[in-house]
């Protein structure tokens, strides 16, 4: 399941690159404001539910209670069914009230084109529980790679084939396109839930089970249900909330320059508005500074996917160890995951820092002036995120289960307080939202860091963790920085900044090996491991 992740996360972050080569600022920027609202919904029916539900089965089938294990499914598959179908209704009935809400009006085709995912994943959740409570795993890891598959394939064919087929002006087709990338997404949940209803058809453990015992009664189980679902669908759902009212109030301000500084409004913006289907002008000209932001948050996102592996095993690693009260274990294994994590996110981070600008500009030919000073404090604000989901991990492994939920909180409330302040600063604008992102994350790790330190017994040494890879980090970037530099006078900007790239990773790797940052404890936690310490011949 954890292998099925990182797949699916790699595939959901690398199919944004080529998309957003593909959309306008503009039509980015409905493309991520109907995700958002989706995710809200989605986290709302299947955060919490899931997991309650592979939970019961799992005691249930451990007591041979086959009669509870199909009653409980049953009112499991009915509870998303109507979860899911009124979060349907939701975007597809009020879909123009919804991107109104948000600031985006004209969001209103791709958060339509959307909603029959929901409906798809929800029915999902309700399979994938069950197969989890059986300790099987493959139906869910299987079912996220076919729906991350389609997504990608089918969301880049339709928005191309959009954009070169439909008819009318640039600003509609654009806005169509946008809307045929996210039916990918329906379209990748449709086939994904026909292979999770094929297997479950052909499953025949499930048609061999029969019990003798009495089942409990629906209204018992659904209440069951709900208890273990509602605190776990509470945390998730404050991540959602917190990025919701972020990207509406981002909007909500830039549109608000424009309407007291008409003059900074193009004659582009104006003509537009006349043509079929345009957008009004101010709505044009503050999509187009939040398509930056959003394309740059695209590549953002990457580090933090590949935290997935560290994050996977942790808890159970650490678990195991305070299960055999073994505390130095324990420790030593979350001190192990900090480290292997900043050797990751760290160089990863400095490097979009470095080389903000050409990045953003190779992948998706980006060359507003604000998109490099973005793109820079955006890898800042990825160091942060990977550290903060680390440290989630290892308090979760601890049994500390509400202070994630705290950490993200204040982390959320601080960024909208950040952006309101600097995003509504005219001179700054969006260049102040990268800055709210670095604030949230910044506040929330330092604050989990903190938690540790002083909630769990013989904590991870800090300065062992992050001095060595923050220096190597350090002086990557710098040659980084510097090769391009001289490779960009004589080379465009894209073999520059792959020279550039290739010389940092380099220099990383050598600075690695030579400060004898990695131990053998550390790779013992990474699949492969011990042969990876052998042929690097550490200790």
């Amino acid at each position: 399941m954890a292998a099925g992740s990182i797949i699916v996360k790699l595939i959901g972050a690398v199919y944004k690159i080529p998309l957003g080569r593909i959309l306008s600022k503009q039509a980015f920027v409905d493309f991520n404001t109907s995700y958002n609202i989706y995710n809200f919904f989605l986290t709302i029916s299947t955060a919490g539910l899931p997991v309650a539900l592979s939970k019961t089965v799992s005691e249930a089938n451990t007591l041979d209670r086959q009669n509870q294990v199909r009653r409980v499914f049953t009112v499991a598959l009915r509870t998303f069914l109507l979860l899911g179908l009124v979060s349907f209704l939701a975007m597809s009935v009020f879909g123009q009230h919804l991107a109104n809400f948000m600031e985006d009006e004209s969001a209103v085709y791709c958060v339509r084109a959307l909603s029959p995912s929901v409906l798809c994943v929800c029915v999902m959740a309700a399979f994938r529980g069950y197969y989890q409570g059986h300790s099987n795993m493959v139906p869910t890891a299987v079912s996220q790679i076919i729906e991350a598959s389609c997504k990608m394939v089918f969301g880049l064919a339709l928005a191309y084939a959009v954009l070169m087929l439909l008819p009318g002006d640039p600003s509609y087709k654009q806005r169509m396109s946008a809307a045929g990338a996210i039916a990918g997404v329906s379209v990748g949940s449709v086939i994904a839930l026909a292979y999770m209803l094929f297997h479950f058809a052909r499953d025949p453990d499930r048609r061999k089970k029969r019990g003798n015992d009495p089942a409990d009664s629906d209204s018992a189980i659904l209440s069951r249900l709900l208890k273990l679902a509602i605190p776990i669908t509470l945390g998730s759902a404050a991540i959602s909330i917190v990025t919701i009212i972020d990207s509406k109030v981002v909007m909500s301000l830039l549109k608000q320059m424009y309407i007291d500084l008409p003059d900074l409004i193009t004659p582009e913006a104006i003509a537009q508005q006349f043509e079929d289907g345009g957008v009004e002008p101010v709505l044009y000209m503050a999509q187009g500074l939040k398509g930056i932001y959003d394309k740059c948050m695209a590549i953002y996102n990457l580090p933090s996917q590949l935290m997935v592996a560290i994050t996977a095993s942790v808890i159970p690693a650490v678990s195991a160890a305070l299960t055999r009260r073994d505390r130095k274990g324990a420790s030593r294994i979350s001190e192990s995951a900090l480290r292997i994590g900043a050797l990751l996110f760290l160089p990863m981070g400095v490097g979009l820092c470095a080389l903000g600008g050409p990045i953003v500009q190779m992948l998706f030919k980006l060359e507003d002036a604000a998109a490099g000073p973005i793109m820079s404090e955006l890898g800042i604000a990825s160091i942060f995120v990977c550290l903060m989901l680390i440290c989630n991990s290892i308090l979760q492994a601890h049994g500390l289960v509400n202070l994630p939920m705290l950490t993200v909180v204040v982390g959320g409330v601080v960024k909208i307080v950040v952006n309101y302040v600097l995003v509504g600063n005219y001179d700054i604008n969006i260049e102040g939202a990268p800055i709210g992102t670095i604030c949230c994350f910044a506040a929330a790790s330092l604050m989990d860091l903190f938690f540790i330190h002083r909630a769990i017994p013989q904590p991870p040494r800090y300065g062992r963790v992050f001095f060595k890879p923050l220096a190597a980090s350090v002086l990557m970037g710098l040659s980084a920085w510097g090769s391009y530099g001289l490779l960009n006078r004589f080379l465009g900007n894209s073999l520059s900044t792959i020279g550039a790239i290739f010389v940092g990773v380099v220099v990383y790797a050598i600075l690695v090996l030579a400060l004898q940052i990695l131990t053998r404890e550390d790779l013992a936690l990474m699949p492969k491991g011990d042969k990876i310490a052998k042929i690097l011949k550490i200790q």
